[in-house]
């Protein structure tokens, strides 16, 4: 089946940290860009944090030094980490398939909040 399925969303104070994991399924998943996208309550749906398949990164000004993107092409699963999270962080966030097959993922919630 193809398919992407996030996991590692949740409720984390503001400064906490969390990490989402993106499991791609019946994709050459090693020659895909992949990218982590959120979208909050009445806003539109932004891009947060991109990577090659080769492996350069890219993020919103928004997370720089804050969030990272990673892959582990052996277990087809996308990372973003995510540091010193903010109340604006909150989303739910989605990853995203750049390829022969263009995927969305069903999204996971992160809720920053005291």
């Amino acid at each position: 089946q193809v398919q992407l399925v996030e996991s590692g969303g949740g409720l984390v104070q503001p400064g906490g940290s969390l990490r989402l994991s993106c499991a791609a399924s019946g994709i050459i998943f090693r020659i895909y860009d992949m990218g982590w996208y959120r979208q909050a309550p009445g806003k539109q749906r932004e891009l947060v944090a991109a990577i090659t398949s080769g492996g350069s990164t890219n993020y919103a000004d928004s997370v720089k030094g804050r969030f990272t993107i990673s892959r582990d092409n052996a277990k087809n699963t996308v990372y973003l980490q995510m540091n010193s999270l903010k109340p604006e962080d909150t989303a739910v966030y989605y990853c995203k398939s750049t390829g022969p097959y263009a995927l969305w993922g069903q999204g996971t919630q992160v809720t920053v909040s005291s």
